[in-house]
C-alpha cells in the first residue's frame, strides 16, 4: 500500500535545512569560511535572522547573495560569528585568573598567552589590564585571533560604548581590579578608547579554530563561549589543537556552559575549577 501524500510530505527534509546545507558549502567553497561543524539548530537561528536583517525571507535567498556579492561576505561572518560580551565578562573567572593562574603563570620566564577568538577584544584588554596589574606585561605575549576580520578591527582599534561602563566598572571590581577602571581608558562622547599602551605586548592575527592548525605554543590559552556552537566532533578537533599547543601544566579556560567532559580530550588535562571551567593539561601524557 502507497503512503497517503500527506505522510511523504511530512516525511521530506526541511527545504530549509537544504538551504543551509548549500548556504554553508557556497561560503566554503566561493570564500574559505567553512562552518560545517557548526551546531545546526544555532547556525540556523543565527542564518535566519541574517536573512531577515538583508530584507530576504529565506535562507535559500541568501545564496546567489552570498556566491555574486563578495562585497556582503564580511558583513556575513560578522553576523554569524561574533559573541557577545563585556570587560571582565564573568568577573569571578577573572577573579580566580588573578589569584591562583597568574601567580604561576608567573613561575615561567615567559609568557605566552592565546585568546581564541577574541571577537571585539573584551578579554584582550580585560587580560591586559590584569597583567599590567601584576607586574608581567614586559614577560609576556598575547595572541589574539578570529576569523572574522573586521572583528579583528574593531579589537584593535578598542573602542567601546559608553553605556556599559557601569556594567564595565562592576566587573573590574569583583574581578578584583586594583585600581580605577579610569585609568585604562579615554571618555569622548558616548565612546570609550581603550589605552593603546595596553596593546603593547598583543599581536592579532586571523586563525580559522575549523581549518587552520596550531597557531603558538602557550602557557595560557582562553576560549570562552565559542565551542557551543561546534558539534563534537569539530569540539574534539579544536581541543586537540589547544591540547598541542599549550606547554605541559599549561591552563585552558572555557565558557561556563562549556566543558571537557564528553569530550575524548578529557583525560589530557586535570580539572582546576568547575565553577570556572579552568582546565589543566596534564604534566605527563596519557
Amino acid at each position: 500500500m502507497k503512503k497517503p501524500i500527506e505522510a511523504h510530505l511530512n516525511n521530506r527534509i526541511d527545504t530549509e535545512d537544504i538551504a543551509l546545507e548549500v548556504f554553508v558549502q557556497t561560503l566554503r567553497l566561493c570564500h574559505g569560511y567553512d562552518l560545517s561543524g557548526y551546531s545546526r539548530a544555532s547556525l540556523k537561528r543565527r542564518v535566519k535572522t541574517l536573512a531577515h536583517d538583508l530584507g530576504l525571507e529565506r535562507i535559500g535567498d541568501l545564496v546567489p547573495r552570498v556566491l555574486y556579492e563578495p562585497q556582503l561576505v564580511k558583513q556575513v561572518v560578522a553576523h554569524l560569528s561574533v559573541p557577545v560580551s563585556s570587560l571582565f565578562c564573568d568577573p569571578e573567572v577573572f577573579l580566580r585568573l588573578r589569584e591562583d593562574v597568574i601567580p604561576m603563570l608567573a613561575s615561567w620566564p615567559r609568557i605566552n598567552i592565546w585568546l581564541a577568538g577574541c571577537a571585539y577584544g573584551e578579554e584582550v584588554y580585560s587580560l591586559a589590564i590584569m597583567l599590567a596589574e601584576a607586574g608581567l606585561t614586559q614577560r609576556s605575549q598575547i595572541y589574539a585571533t578570529d576569523f572574522n576580520d573586521y572583528a579583528l578591527e574593531r579589537a584593535d582599534e578598542g573602542i567601546f560604548r559608553r553605556q556599559h561602563l557601569d556594567e564595565y566598572r562592576r566587573n573590574y571590581r569583583q574581578a578584583g581590579g586594583t585600581a580605577r577602571l579610569s585609568d585604562y581608558y579615554h571618555a569622548r562622547y558616548e565612546f570609550l578608547r581603550m589605552r593603546r599602551d595596553l596593546l603593547e605586548r598583543v599581536v592579532f592575527a586571523h586563525h580559522n579554530l575549523a581549518t587552520d592548525g596550531v597557531f603558538a605554543e602557550a602557557q595560557l590559552i582562553m576560549c570562552r563561549n565559542v565551542l557551543i556552537y561546534f558539534t563534537q566532533p569539530l569540539k574534539d578537533r579544536v581541543l586537540e589543537l589547544f591540547a598541542d599547543s599549550l606547554v605541559r601544566g599549561g591552563f585552558l579556560v572555557l565558557g561556563n556552559k562549556e566543558t571537557l567532559r564528553t569530550s575524548a580530550l578529557a583525560d589530557r588535562f586535570e580539572l582546576v575549577s568547575a565553577t570556572d571551567r579552568i582546565y589543566r593539561l596534564k604534566r605527563e601524557a596519557a
